[in-house]
């Protein structure tokens, strides 16, 4: 039984929501996102909420029923108030600059780095003296956000030894123990 399914998802006064066929449309100050609905989940928009339910109480359909109504919430979430990422870059020599919607990564290749964003993300590179480069990601669609983060983040994972690469930010990296304890 989906319990978060069954809640209803609140409508904010400026996001507007629109369903055709089995596509669910909220358009709201940062974006606009669409979402298509499979499975046998119906879904009913008043005037201040939407409501989900499940035609059939298999296992698919409780699985969907859940899914959809927290991608739907993070859609409504994200147009009106948009979701951020926050990067860190762990190692000596280790630099990030921004060029446009261009991220220049210098991660201790031979070569730089160069990784060209979307327009739906908004890029921010702090470089402070003494302390570690930040990269912040911000966009209205939190899907896209976590496949970019996941990207830059795989270019260059924690090792467990010097813990140098690039986390996110209050990430918690194991460290191993090296050679000489014994």
């Amino acid at each position: 039984m989906s319990r978060i399914g069954n809640i209803p998802v609140l409508i904010p006064n400026n996001v507007f929501v629109k369903k055709q066929n089995k596509i669910i449309y909220i358009n709201g100050p940062l974006g606009e996102l669409s979402q298509k609905i499979i499975g046998d989940i119906k879904i009913k928009i008043k005037t201040k909420y939407i409501i989900l339910k499940k035609k059939y109480n298999d296992k698919k359909n409780r699985a969907l029923h859940g899914l959809y109504r927290m991608l739907i919430f993070n859609m409504i979430k994200g147009v009106l108030n948009g979701f951020k990422k926050k990067l860190e870059l762990i190692g000596i020599g280790f630099k990030a600059n921004k060029n446009g919607q261009i991220l220049d990564l210098n991660i201790g290749y031979s070569h730089n780095i160069m990784i060209k964003l979307p327009k739906e993300i908004i890029l921010e590179v702090k470089m402070e003296k003494n302390k570690n480069p930040n990269i912040i990601l911000k966009s209205y669609d939190k899907q896209l956000l976590g496949i970019v983060a996941a990207k830059i983040r795989s270019l260059r994972k924690p090792e467990p030894y010097k813990g140098k690469g690039i986390r996110y930010i209050n990430e918690y990296v194991r460290k191993k123990i090296g050679k000489s304890a014994k």
